[in-house]
């Protein structure tokens, strides 16, 4: 039997990394969680919500057979997802499997390269019991607001209602906003613009005031029938725009979603199948942060692909203080690749991450702005 055993949550993502280690190492997946909160006395509520798990029936056999390989291995490394759930589904592991603490290491990486993942290996640690207890708050929440307030809502509403830690919270903030604007008074007023022909074309501008009755402002349009317009003043002056931070999870949902015509979780689904396979970054982050050696490999795609003009290495902060900035930001992994071969969905997503991560890297556009003012009318 191998030395070293690995555990992962994904048996894609394990046959991509066992390519990696070599023959001293097999790689095995759990499958995601290997076990969950009872569903009788999930909770002893009395005694500090203390919770009691079990063995999920279909991973039974699974548990079995990792059970049997970490016997047979000298160290067995935990290397789920560096996130809460990740850290969650390795002590779950530990404890299901009872490993031996001196004889079990905990890795994480935030992308699937052959680097990465050495480089995890070699910066090992043990299992993070307070990200276990984040994880576990929030499964425990979960489960006593949704048993408790779904039988409720089945009594004071209809049946097959459900209710949930965060679901609840988000109703109540729609239904508050709701109220907002059914309580609005709004107003009407008119904005006007116009097309005028000139030399090279046409020009398309609008009146600096706005009018607040449809009839003051058929007054306007009327005494305009036979006016003559002349222009008073054109400035022109450079302008720069700088470029957008590379993607958060929010960020890549909503971009996949205004340019891609992509759901949430068809989003998510497409970035999970690119990270397994060793294209991107790890996908659930609030961080626009970008390392050290990628910020590099960044600067030398540009210069190789555009010229050293257009690249400008910039690290960005994440102004959120919750977030988590030991995390990067979603990035490909290699930044010399602008495309991979894969299903369509997995190609253009690719495409959009690459674009976003590149251009945060490259130097501010610049920008001519025309302003032309004061447009005088006369019979």
């Amino acid at each position: 039997m191998s030395k070293n055993l690995v555990i992962v949550e994904s048996p894609a993502k394990a046959k991509t990394i066992e390519g990696y280690l070599g023959k001293d190492f097999v790689v095995r997946s759990s499958f995601g969680h290997v076990r969950d909160l009872a569903k009788k006395n999930a909770i002893d509520i009395e005694n500090g919500f203390t919770p009691n798990y079990e063995v999920s029936t279909d991973k039974k056999q699974i548990v079995a057979e990792l059970k049997k390989l970490a016997k047979a291995a000298e160290i067995v490394w935990l290397a789920t997802d560096e996130d809460r759930e990740g850290e969650a589904i390795s002590w779950h592991l530990q404890e299901t499997l009872k490993l031996n603490e001196k004889e079990t290491r905990r890795i994480t990486f935030n992308e699937i390269t052959q680097k990465a993942i050495l480089k995890a290996i070699t910066n090992y640690r043990t299992v993070n019991k307070k990200l276990v207890d984040a994880q576990q708050a929030r499964r425990i929440l979960d489960r006593i607001v949704g048993f408790e307030l779904s039988p409720v809502l089945w009594r004071k509403v209809r049946p097959s209602l459900s209710a949930g830690r965060v679901q609840s919270v988000a109703v109540k903030l729609i239904v508050e906003r709701e109220k907002q604007i059914i309580a609005h008074e709004s107003s009407s007023f008119y904005k006007t613009s116009g097309t005028f022909a000139v030399k090279n074309g046409k020009v398309k501008g609008d009146v600096s005031s706005q009018f607040e009755s449809r009839e003051e402002t058929e007054a306007f349009l009327k005494s305009c029938v036979h006016a003559n317009f002349t222009v008073e003043d054109v400035q022109k002056k450079p302008a720069t725009k700088k470029p957008t931070a590379p993607f958060t999870t929010s960020t890549l949902q909503q971009e996949a979603s205004l340019k891609l015509g992509f759901s949430v979780s068809r989003t998510m689904s497409v970035a999970q199948r690119l990270y397994e396979s060793g294209h991107i970054t790890y996908m659930r982050t609030d961080s626009v942060n970008l390392s050290e050696t990628a910020r590099n490999a960044a600067k030398d795609a540009i210069i190789q692909k555009y010229g050293g003009s257009y690249s400008n290495p910039q690290q960005y902060r994440t102004k959120s203080s919750g977030a988590q900035e030991a995390h990067e930001a979603i990035r490909p992994s290699e930044f010399g690749v602008s495309e991979v071969q894969m299903e369509n969905d997995e190609s253009r997503l690719y495409e959009l991450i690459w674009k976003r991560a590149i251009s945060s890297q490259m130097s501010d556009a610049k920008l001519e702005r025309t302003t032309i003012k004061n447009w005088r009318s006369s019979s």
